[in-house]
Formats: C-alpha cells, sequence, structure tokens
C-alpha cells in the first residue's frame, strides 16, 4: 500500500474512533499482564467475566501467591487451558516479587522472560500500560494486515516489523487497537462486512462483500412460463388424437380342413 494511502487509511480509522481502548479489563500493570496471558486463544469477554471477582481480591502478585495456583483456578476455571495459564501465573508472580519487587517491567526482554508472556502480550503491556508505540499482532490484526495489503506476511513478527516500518509516527500509538478493532468488527475472518468499512476503497482485498440489504432490495427476475410445442390438446394448435393402429383383423379364419 502506499504512503499516502496508509496515511488515509489511519486518518479514517482515528476519525471513527478518535482514543480506542482495550477490551480486556484491567486495574494496573500486573493485572493487566494477568489479563492478557489468560487471554491466549480465549475472547476478552470470556476473560473479563472470570477475572471481575478475582481482581476485586487480588490486584498484586503478593496477593496472587497468597491466593495459590488451587484458587486461581476456581477463578479461572471456565477459560480454556486454565490449568497451564494458573501455573503460569503463578510462576511469573514468584518472578516479579523476587525481581522486580512485585513491579512490572517496561522492557520486552524482561516481559517476555516470565512464564506465559510472549511477544505478543509484552507489545500489549508496553503500549497500553506504559504507553510505548508498539504493536501487538494477534490474529485480527495478522488477518487485516495481509488482506488490505496494508503489511503482508507471513508470520506475525513479518507483519508486525512492516506495520512498525509503514504506520506514521502519528498513528503508531493507537495503530494496534485500531486494527484489532478493525479486524474484529468489520474485516472479520469469514465473510468481511466490506460494504460497511470505511477504508473499503484503499484495500487490496478483491472479493469485496456486497451490501445484504441492497441484495434484498433489488427483485427477483420475473420468469415466463414455460411455452408448450405442437398443439393444445381439445383446441386448435393441440396436439391431434392418435389414430388407431392400422392392424390385422381380430375375426378368426377357418382354414381349409374346416377347424378353427
Amino acid at each position: 500500500m502506499k504512503p499516502a494511502n496508509v496515511t488515509e487509511f489511519f486518518t479514517r480509522l482515528r476519525a471513527a474512533n478518535p482514543t480506542p481502548k482495550t477490551e480486556l479489563a484491567w486495574t494496573n500493570p500486573y493485572t493487566l499482564v494477568v489479563a492478557v496471558a489468560l487471554s491466549a486463544q480465549s475472547t476478552d469477554v470470556g476473560v473479563n467475566k472470570a477475572t471481575a471477582k478475582l481482581f476485586a481480591q487480588v490486584d498484586t502478585p503478593q496477593k496472587m501467591l497468597k491466593l495459590g495456583e488451587s484458587g486461581l483456578k476456581e477463578h479461572i476455571k471456565t477459560i480454556g487451558l486454565f490449568n497451564t495459564k494458573a501455573k503460569n501465573v503463578i510462576a511469573l508472580s514468584q518472578i516479579l516479587v523476587d525481581r522486580y519487587k512485585g513491579d512490572i517491567p517496561a522492557d520486552r526482554d524482561a516481559l517476555q522472560e516470565l512464564p506465559g508472556v510472549g511477544r505478543k502480550t509484552a507489545n500489549v503491556v508496553l503500549n497500553v500500560a506504559f504507553g510505548q508505540p508498539t504493536i501487538a499482532v494477534d490474529t485480527h490484526i495478522f488477518r487485516v494486515g495481509n488482506r488490505t495489503g496494508l503489511a503482508p506476511g507471513a508470520t506475525p513478527l513479518e507483519v508486525e516489523l512492516k506495520l512498525e516500518k509503514n504506520v506514521p509516527s502519528e498513528f503508531r500509538l493507537h495503530a494496534h487497537h485500531w486494527l484489532i478493532l478493525h479486524g474484529r468488527y468489520t474485516c472479520i475472518a469469514r465473510k468481511p462486512l466490506c460494504y460497511r468499512c470505511v477504508v473499503r476503497d484503499l484495500c487490496r482485498y478483491s472479493d469485496k462483500t456486497p451490501d445484504p440489504d441492497l441484495i434484498r432490495a433489488v427483485p427477483p427476475p420475473r420468469l415466463s412460463a414455460p411455452r408448450l410445442s405442437g398443439r393444445t390438446p381439445g383446441g386448435k394448435g393441440g396436439p391431434s388424437k392418435p389414430r388407431p393402429k392400422v392392424g390385422r383383423s381380430n375375426s378368426r379364419t377357418v382354414s381349409k380342413t374346416g377347424k378353427r
């Protein structure tokens, strides 16, 4: 995508949503780390339901260690892979207490050393909690980057690096949220809602979906009744009645011997 189109792309997304925010519920950098770690292969809605009561009681790594792994599992058992996630949260909480006195490091490499925290989670924390212009590439942003032509790439890291290169600095801080929300609600996976997309004309996706309301508004074509060939029965032009077959007489003949 040309630089001028990239600028217009984000100008329109900003106009539609000037101050985008994460849909995960969090109260401080620590609860954000926990929420993002729990969101892997889960929905934000599901995570928020599970953490509503949890974060009311636990908002520091010290409190999490006191709650313990079994106590944490009771709170997050509705989330996929909750057993593994519970172990990771307890382990990362211990590291935060031991190495950082319970604080969250504002460094990507340090964050990625925590169990259950990968590059995507680290980028989310740096962006949301610390205001760094990082771009966390999840499945939505990976799809939008490739589908629109904004940042084509074979891997999330490749898409991330292209976005960091292509996105103008004035849009970098919120680019992550604009793209993830666009992919979540408009440029969806199976059938993108192109007819309501604000960047439709800038997008390289060729198989754009039409507006279903316009499709319903178009009346179906009128089909004329099929015309019958030949004559109609009992009238002019209709087929004539079949003639009886001409054949041998049904009467029995007498042979020369007189026997029937």
